[in-house]
C-alpha cells in the first residue's frame, strides 16, 4: 500500500490528467457542432462528429480496460493518447479544407482516447486506502473544475487564428493538452496488476451484473450522463436558434461544467458523511430541477441556471454511481466489471450525442427536457429501493 504523502500526490498528478482531458472536451462541446453545422450538407446532421467520438469511446472502454489489466494504467493511458494526438491534428486539417468525413474520423480517434482517458477515475480508486476512496475519485473528477475556464475560452480565444478556417487553431491547440499528460503521467506511481487480478477465477459477468449495487449504480450513471450529454450537446444549437451568441454559449457550457466538477471538491466528503445513495437522489433531484427551469423560459438566465444544475446533477449522481460500482467487485473482476460499466454508460452517451441533434432539429429544446424526466424518476426510486435494502441488511454489496 502506498503511503499517504506518495497517495495524494498520485491522485493530484491524475487530477491534471483529468483536468486537461475536459479541457478538450469543453473546447469540443461548444465547437463540434457549429463546425459540423457548416461542414455538413444538412445541419441535421451537426452533432454527427460528437457521436463518432462517443462511438470511439464505446468501442474502447472494454478493450482499454483489458488491456490494462495486463499492461497497467500508465501503459494504457499513454497509449491512449497516441490515438488524441493524431486526432487533434486530423481535426485541425479537416476544418481547413471543409472535410466533413475527415472531422468525424478525427473525433473518433478522440473518442478512442477518451475510452482510455475516463478510467483516470477508477486509476484514483487504485492508488487510494479504501477510507479515502471516494474522496480520492471525487478530487480526480474536481480536475475538470480547470476545464471549465481553460476549454470555452480558448475556443473563443484562437477561433479567429486561421481566418479562412474557424476554429481549425482551436483543435490544433488540443495538441498541448495531450502532450502534456503525457508528461505529467511520466511522474504518476500507479500500482501494477497483481497476479491474483491477473490470473484469478473471477464470478460471471452476469452474477457480478445482477446484484443490486451493481444494477442501480449502472442505471444511474446512464441516466446521470446521457441526460448531461443529451441536453448539453444540443445546448450550442438551442442557444443560436433563440438569437443569443457565442459568447452566451461559451458562458452557458462554462457555468454547466463548473456545475460538473466545482461540487467535486466536496462530493466524497458529503458521501463519506451521508451515504452514497443519499447524494445519488440529491443528485436525481436537481435533475429533475434542471428539466423545470429549462422548460419554464429559453433567455440566457433560464440557459445559464438550468446547465448549471445539470452539471451538479451530473456530479452527485454520477461520482456516487462510481462510487457504488467499486463496491460490487472483487479485485479479479475489476477490469471487466469496470470495462462493462463504461459500455453501457457510454452506449447510451453515443446515442444521446447522435440522437440530440437530430430531434433538437426537428423537435425542439422542450421536447427534449420533457423526454428526460421520467428516466430521472425511475433512478431516483432506484436509488431509494437500495438505500432502503441496505438500512434492512447492510451486507448488500458483494455478493
Amino acid at each position: 500500500m502506498l503511503d499517504s504523502k506518495m497517495m495524494r500526490r498520485n491522485v493530484g498528478i491524475l487530477a491534471l490528467c483529468q483536468a486537461l482531458m475536459m479541457s478538450a472536451m469543453t473546447l469540443i462541446m461548444p465547437t463540434s457542432v457549429l463546425i459540423g453545422a457548416t461542414l455538413a450538407d444538412e445541419r441535421h446532421w451537426a452533432t454527427v462528429p460528437l457521436a463518432f467520438m462517443f462511438l470511439g469511446m464505446l468501442i474502447a472502454t472494454f478493450p482499454a480496460s483489458m488491456l490494462m489489466q495486463r499492461i497497467g494504467r500508465r501503459a494504457g493511458f499513454l497509449i491512449g493518447l497516441m490515438f488524441a494526438t493524431v486526432g487533434a491534428g486530423l481535426a485541425a486539417y479537416a476544418i481547413m479544407n471543409r472535410e466533413f468525413e475527415l472531422f468525424c474520423f478525427s473525433f473518433f480517434l478522440i473518442g478512442t482516447f477518451n475510452g482510455f482517458g475516463h478510467y483516470y477515475r477508477f486509476a484514483a480508486a487504485d492508488v487510494a486506502s479504501e477510507g479515502y476512496r471516494s474522496r480520492a475519485i471525487a478530487w480526480v473528477m474536481a480536475g475538470g473544475v480547470v476545464a471549465a475556464v481553460v476549454g470555452p475560452n480558448l475556443a473563443k480565444f484562437t477561433r479567429e487564428i486561421v481566418p479562412t478556417a474557424p476554429f481549425a487553431g482551436s483543435y490544433a491547440s488540443l495538441l498541448f493538452f495531450y502532450l502534456a499528460s503525457m508528461i505529467l503521467l511520466c511522474f504518476v506511481r500507479i500500482p501494477q496488476p497483481t497476479v491474483e487480478e491477473q490470473h484469478g477465477v473471477p464470478r460471471s459477468l452476469m452474477r457480478i451484473a445482477t446484484q443490486p449495487s451493481f444494477f442501480v449504480a449502472v442505471f444511474s450513471a446512464v441516466v446521470a450522463y446521457g441526460s448531461m450529454n443529451f441536453l448539453m450537446t444540443a445546448t450550442p444549437l438551442a442557444m443560436a436558434g433563440y438569437g443569443l451568441s457565442f459568447d452566451d454559449t461559451v458562458l452557458v457550457i462554462e457555468w454547466h461544467v463548473l456545475g460538473m466538477f466545482a461540487p467535486a471538491f466536496v462530493t466524497g466528503h458529503l458521501i463519506k458523511r451521508f451515504g452514497v445513495t443519499i447524494i445519488m437522489a440529491i443528485g436525481g433531484l436537481i435533475l429533475l430541477a434542471c428539466g423545470v427551469i429549462n422548460l419554464s423560459g429559453v433567455t440566457l438566465s433560464y440557459f445559464l441556471t438550468g446547465l448549471f444544475l445539470l452539471g451538479v446533477g451530473w456530479n452527485f449522481l454520477f461520482i456516487g454511481a462510481t462510487t457504488l460500482v467499486t463496491e460490487a467487485y472483487r479485485s479479479v473482476e475489476k477490469a471487466k466489471t469496470q470495462g462493462f460499466n463504461d459500455v453501457l454508460v457510454f452506449g447510451t452517451v453515443t446515442i444521446t450525442a447522435l440522437s440530440s441533434g437530430y430531434l433538437h432539429e426537428y423537435y425542439g429544446w422542450q421536447l427534449l427536457n420533457i423526454a428526460l424526466l421520467p428516466f430521472v424518476v425511475l433512478a431516483i426510486i432506484a436509488i431509494m429501493w437500495l438505500h432502503r435494502s441496505r438500512l434492512s441488511s447492510p451486507a448488500v454489496a458483494i455478493s
